[in-house]
């Protein structure tokens, strides 16, 4: 079973897919995590052939054998990985790493391009949504950092990821979740009725909660 998910930064996405990972006893994949393992290689002088990156249960994510998980989330980071997203090279490489992935097991896979370029035929697409303003004070609050300057940066990473590939579009069959005035417990309710609503009907592996 393959559920993509879709959103900006800030809307969620990691939150409703670490809990549709856990309902449906899925691998949570999250590609964010792998660019900010990618740019962190890059960052110490490794070249792009040796960055190798393995996603683990938990959201444990290795960098050459070694867990970097607690390294990758600083404003540093947002930056660096925003920036090496856009290369076409680094990618390439992701974009196939996580294909492998999903083929081998059962996914809950967010990020940006997932429902339009990684995995474009996945069993379910799911697009998260809020406004700037939302997101901004959501992260603010989750790293305890300045709200005006989590507001700058989340509107530079909107128009820069806007312009880059075919992140943030929304295709015909991907649902639409807004997430504005909802708590987390309300949004993840309505992705997991979404998701069953998607898979009814069909012979999807994977465990089906009810």
């Amino acid at each position: 079973m393959q559920i993509a998910i879709d959103g900006p930064a800030g809307a969620g996405k990691t939150s409703v897919a670490r809990a549709l990972a856990q309902h449906f006893q899925c691998l949570l994949v999250n590609t964010g995590a792998m660019y900010r393992a990618v740019a962190l290689g890059l960052s110490q002088n490794l070249q792009l052939s040796d960055v190798h990156i393995d996603v683990l249960p938990r959201e444990r994510l290795l960098l050459n054998g070694e867990d970097v998980t607690e390294q990758l989330y600083t404003p540093e980071m947002d930056e660096l990985a925003s920036q090496i997203a856009a290369r076409p090279d680094v990618r390439e490489v992701l974009i196939a790493k996580q294909r492998q992935i999903a083929q081998r097991q059962s996914v809950v896979m967010e990020g940006r391009d997932i429902t339009t370029v990684v995995l474009p035929d996945a069993d379910v697409k799911l697009f998260l949504e809020a406004s700037v303003e939302a997101r901004a004070q959501r992260r603010a609050r989750e790293r305890g950092e300045e709200y005006h300057s989590i507001l700058e940066q989340i509107r530079e990473r909107d128009q820069r990821d806007g312009q880059s590939f075919a992140r943030l579009q929304i295709t015909p069959k991907t649902i639409v979740l807004n997430t504005d005035h909802k708590s987390l417990d309300e949004v993840v309710a309505l992705a997991i009725k979404a998701v069953q609503r998607a898979l009814q009907g069909r012979n999807i592996s994977g465990k089906l909660s009810q």
